[in-house]
């Protein structure tokens, strides 16, 4: 499990330099992911920004679903829907949960869960479906 998780790791860091979202575990059709908080991040009023969060919740599936089906990089995002529960602490991590709901041959569907770092509670619920391209573009 640990390979899986370090050859993601690898691979999200290579192909996305840009993000600051760290893979933190890939287990059997989940994964756990987590991004620390700056001021970039946040949004008048001293909060997360949605922007902030929809990305960590589009990295969590990414890397569940790269976790079931392998390392395909053109699998792509093809709806993401958030729910807005709360206010994120602005000084902690944001980490996310997922757990993938349905893995097809074309699509997936998953579900992912926005935590501030140390509460129990939610701050963002998240659904999203990515489309799988067939095997002769893998």
């Amino acid at each position: 499990m640990a390979d899986k998780t370090e050859a993601i790791a690898r691979f999200i860091k290579q192909e996305f330099p840009q993000t600051r979202v760290e893979v933190d575990a890939v287990g059997e059709r989940s994964a756990r992911v987590s991004q620390a908080v700056d001021e970039s991040d946040l949004r008048p009023g001293g909060t997360v920004s949605g922007p902030t969060l929809m990305a960590l919740a589009d990295v969590a599936l990414y890397v569940a679903l790269l976790g079931e089906i392998g390392i395909v990089p053109l699998t792509v995002t093809t709806s993401l829907t958030i729910n807005f529960l709360r206010k994120p602490e602005a000084s902690k991590r944001v980490i996310g949960e997922c757990q993938l709901m349905k893995v097809g041959k074309t699509l997936a569907v998953g579900e992912v869960s926005l935590y501030s770092e140390g509460l129990d509670e939610p701050v963002a619920h998240v659904v999203g479906t990515y489309s799988i391209p067939p095997a002769h573009m893998r």
